[in-house]
């Protein structure tokens, strides 16, 4: 993996709309101060879309017992 561009805070002040470009294409970005890097700039993971109700249809399964609260959980929480 390619190391991250490194920027000094004057510079990312001045370039920030360039920095932000190369961050959509998904590189990541340091800036320094005073040469000691102080935050990075990553790409925002992309949202997962979803196609709608029941689109997790048979990829999970909810146990039978799933309502049941163990005994030793519900008398931790006074529930009895």
């Amino acid at each position: 993996m390619e190391a991250a561009r490194q920027y000094n805070v004057h510079e990312a002040k001045t370039h920030f709309s360039r920095i932000l470009e190369q961050v959509a294409t998904g590189e990541e970005v340091v800036i320094s101060k005073a040469g000691e890097p102080v935050a990075k700039v990553v790409p925002l993971r992309p949202k997962v879309r979803r196609t709608g109700r029941g689109s997790l249809a048979g990829r999970i399964r909810i146990a039978g017992d799933f309502d049941e609260l163990p005994d030793d959980l519900a008398d931790a929480f006074g529930v009895r």
